[in-house]
């Protein structure tokens, strides 16, 4: 089939039947028709559509090597720097549309699932059928156009002990049961983004095993359809208020309903298993695959389109109201421009030193995306800082659209800036409102900040996993010199 068009992804939608608990209410069945779901399927069902728009279609897609349709990009295996450049062209397709607002666009598993189809070196340390599995289901999702989300982490509930002692070791999903056909997984994994929405569910090791045995039935690797039997999504509140895409611009696109998923002793067929046991290999999972270099060079190029969009976003502001002369201003823009131009060079930097990987997979440099995805998350909780302050009460004197039907020429006079009529200034306002202040920019805060995890975590693993001998050597060849 190759690519979807955006309708038929609403159709696959409506055919399901996941069961998605959201406000007190289950919602199992023609999810484009409410009101939670209805706007986000809209917004990906236009990426969708961008795959077969002659200005996009190129950049989105490549031919199939295996059925000569045009698929995604996004799983196009890279063998060359012309690969990882047409991969960055296409996620960066996307991302500015989204202005890096949507996290969990299929490119992002998609990278996951093409880095995996490509380790052949890595699944033979355990059986070579996990590969053959996983290279197997790469090419049904390539070949049907799949978006797919994934869960991760065990439940927020005690963190001073391992997924495995919470609660007896009954509260993190675990495998219950192994038969010939099969097995079955019962408990709970946080934190599946656009779950409502996806075709299928990614259930990928958590990497946080201890390597102990009793680790075995917490170590695996499967995936599953989105509406399988006994799975159910407890989804968070939807932070779009109701209202249209002047009053909220972003929350009415691209509020994208994150989900706990409970495991009802939920049965996965063999075919979908890709690891059994191995907690070692689950711990290695993204690294040795060079999943987590192909998932992070999508992440940093969304990144980088999301810092431009704040750039955009501030600049606008300072010419709309004239502070754009301003010092103060001035070392705000300049500091954004930092952090965009920062970005575009760690993610060419990493493809520029792009290696081979055993299986002939081009991978980007892990260094600098590991640079860029600790560096990001602390950077980026000064964007909406800087467009409050801005802002400032400008922010708090936002008539509604509809104000304009009963207050326009009030409106008009007193709300004017300085390049802009009153009707235009509100609705610049309204979407730095939404960027800075909303649930919605809260939510995209706190997402960006953990998006890797615990970045505290994430620093020390940095630190331990950097090669800092070469550098240590030359302070101590220097401290040796007679001169």
């Amino acid at each position: 089939m190759g690519i979807r068009t955006g309708q038929q992804f609403l159709d696959k939608l409506d055919a399901m039947s996941p069961h998605l608990v959201i406000d007190g209410e289950v919602v199992s069945k023609n999810l484009t028709q409410h009101p939670a779901f209805k706007n986000l399927a809209l917004t990906y069902a236009k990426l969708f559509d961008m795959q077969h728009d002659p200005a996009s279609q190129d950049a989105l897609t490549y031919t199939s090597p295996s059925s000569g349709d045009k698929v995604n990009a996004s799983f196009l295996i890279p063998r060359t720097q012309e690969d990882l450049a047409r991969r960055r062209a296409a996620t960066n397709t996307w991302a500015q549309y989204s202005n890096g607002f949507l996290g969990r666009t299929a490119d992002y598993m998609n990278s996951a699932l093409t880095a995996l189809a490509g380790a052949k070196t890595f699944f033979a340390q355990s059986d070579p059928v996990y590969g053959q599995r996983i290279e197997a289901y790469y090419e049904f999702a390539r070949e049907n156009d799949l978006l797919a989300t994934h869960t991760l982490i065990p439940p927020q509930v005690n963190r001073s002990v391992s997924g495995s002692e919470q609660l007896g070791g009954q509260l993190t999903a675990r495998i219950v049961e192994e038969r010939s056909d099969g097995i079955i997984i019962n408990g709970a994994r946080m934190l599946a983004t656009v779950a409502p929405i996806a075709d299928e569910l990614l259930v990928f090791p958590s990497t946080v095993l201890r390597g102990t045995p009793e680790d075995a039935p917490y170590s695996f690797a499967v995936a599953i359809p989105n509406d399988a039997p006994r799975l159910r999504y407890l989804c968070r509140t939807p932070l779009h208020n109701g209202g249209n895409t002047h009053d909220e611009p972003l929350a009415a696109r691209f509020d994208e309903i994150d989900a706990v998923v409970v495991f009802d002793d939920v049965f996965v067929p063999n075919e979908r298993i890709f690891m059994l046991g191995h907690p070692e290999l689950c711990n290695a999972w993204y690294t040795d695959t060079g999943a987590g270099a192909l998932m992070t060079h999508q992440v940093v190029t969304r990144t980088v389109a999301k810092s431009e969009f704040f750039l955009g976003l501030a600049s606008e502001i300072g010419a709309a109201i004239g502070i754009d002369g301003f010092m103060h201003i001035q070392e705000a823009l300049a500091e954004l421009i930092r952090d965009v131009e920062i970005g575009k060079a760690l993610v060419v930097a990493a493809e520029a030193q792009a290696a081979m990987s055993p299986d002939g997979v081009l991978l980007p440099h892990w260094d600098t995306l590991n640079a860029a995805r600790n560096w990001y998350p602390k950077i980026s909780q000064r964007f909406p800082e800087i467009i409050r302050m801005m802002c400032a009460s400008g922010l708090m004197a936002l008539p509604g659209q509809a104000d304009l039907e009963v207050a326009g020429d009030d409106i008009a006079k007193y709300l004017q800036g300085k390049s802009l009529t009153g009707p235009e200034r509100i609705a610049l306002f309204k979407l730095a409102y939404d960027a800075s202040i909303t649930g919605f920019a809260g939510r995209q805060s706190l997402y960006e900040y953990f998006f890797f995890g615990d970045p505290v975590r994430m620093a020390g693993a940095m630190v331990n996993g950097y090669d800092r001998e070469p550098v240590r050597a030359r302070v101590r060849e220097f401290l040796a010199r007679d001169r």
